[in-house]
């Protein structure tokens, strides 16, 4: 490939000296084997430096190869190609009877960049994509092919490794048999007096939205499974017409409302799979804390809400059960993720984004790693309890550290 590469949101430019597409495995080894620096480049959905090796680097997009999705319906498992995304995965699991536990927001990232950077659905008792995954294939350094299973020690940093161990070409998912999800949308729920607790424990997956020019939630989108009880949600009035996230977009590519039953890929994400949710012009950021610090940190956002409203496009508040990847932003506790959608200005996002930051620096937040933030690399350093054991393994997979880019070094290096 020739000419400039950016990412989806346009924010970030590429300064790979060679960007390559693969058609097949043997091609995507032989150039890992003779690059000296290799980053793979996902759905293109992360907002920072992530995936730039640097100017004398080679950024590797795995689009072009075989979407291969091998369904094992007997052991409810599924066998995904590093290039293939959500959408294509969900179908594909769909027809055989089958589902992933959990979705993202968008169904259009691809499945090794979400889990390699800790993205996640939501749900008090729903873990991050990652927690789906039972064994992960790399390519390494030299080209060599690598598994390593969820019954191994190392395995806690495979799957959410930043990219930093080398190319996922595939990963083996859980799956479970299929179900439906209806889905609810409420509007004006207020912050003053919020049980948050059971407010998020209500249905199977529940987001909160705000575009905090008020105090409180603008809307409450509530997705029940059908096989489930639902008890009610008391704290709230249902909307009365169909709502986008983002207060003036229109609804239409929103997957379906009003408590219409459909299959679990089509109302888990907030987006149809057919449509593209937004043109890309945005920025996000996300800062994932520990559950229990919700009402404490909302109402440190809500007391800065003058300095983020005029910036942000939409906020979206949602749980994330506890982790056990070394490097996820939910490891070792259940979570509360704050999601800000800004404006697409990075000059006047950077003090906001600082703001924030400093208002939640209290509660331990980590930020999501695909995302805009700008807490120090020896502050993100203090709140991943297993670093060094991560900082290990990929000393042992990658010596020579072609998999590491000026992003990762920050975080690696004491």
């Amino acid at each position: 490939m020739t000419g400039t590469v950016k990412n989806w949101a346009g924010n970030i430019t590429y300064s790979a000296k060679e960007v390559h597409r693969p058609r097949s495995l043997d091609e995507l080894a032989s150039i890992v084997a003779g690059s000296a620096r290799v980053r793979v480049l996902g759905s293109g959905h992360s907002f920072n430096e992530i995936a730039d090796p640097g100017p004398g680097g080679t950024l590797v997009s795995l689009a072009d190869l075989p979407p291969a999705v091998e369904v094992d319906a007997a052991a409810r498992t599924v066998r995904v190609f590093g290039g293939v995304r959500y959408a294509e995965l969900a179908r594909r699991v769909h027809e055989r009877g089958l589902a992933l536990p959990n979705m993202a927001s968008l169904p259009h990232i691809s499945v090794a960049g979400s889990v390699a950077t800790g993205t996640h659905g939501s749900g008090v008792g729903n873990g991050p994509l990652a927690a789906a995954v039972r064994e992960v294939e790399l390519l390494t350094a030299d080209g060599t092919a690598v598994v390593i299973g969820r019954d191994e020690e190392r395995f806690g940093g495979a799957v959410t490794s930043l990219g930093a161990l080398g190319v996922v070409t595939a990963l083996t998912l859980d799956l479970e048999p299929a179900f439906d999800v209806e889905q609810y949308v409420f509007t004006e729920l207020p912050l003053a007096g919020l049980d948050f607790e059971a407010v998020m424990g209500a249905a199977y997956s529940v987001s909160l939205f705000t575009d905090w020019r008020e105090p409180g939630f603008r809307q409450v989108w509530v997705k029940r499974r059908t096989d489930r009880a639902l008890p009610g949600f008391p704290w709230a009035e249902p909307a009365t017409r169909a709502l986008h996230p983002v207060p003036g977009m229109p609804a239409g590519n929103c997957t379906e409302q009003f408590g219409v039953p459909g299959p679990w890929h089509e109302r888990l994400p907030h987006f149809r799979a057919e449509f593209t949710p937004s043109s890309g012009a945005e920025l996000q950021s996300e800062y994932l804390m520990p559950r229990s610090s919700a009402p404490a940190a909302l109402a440190a956002l809500d007391a800065i809400r003058a300095d983020v409203a005029p910036v942000l496009q939409t906020c979206e508040v949602r749980t994330v059960a506890a982790d056990a990847q070394w490097l996820s932003p939910s490891y070792g506790r259940d979570t509360v993720a704050v999601h800000f959608t800004w404006v697409e200005d990075t000059a006047a996002v950077l003090p906001v984004v600082r703001r924030v930051e400093e208002a939640l620096d209290g509660f331990g937040a980590r930020p999501h790693w695909g995302k805009v933030f700008t807490v120090p690399a020896s502050v993100l350093r203090e709140r991943y309890p297993r670093l060094a054991d991560f900082r290990a393994l990929a000393g042992e997979l990658d010596p020579a550290g072609k998999f590491r880019n000026a992003f990762v070094d920050g975080v690696l290096d004491a």
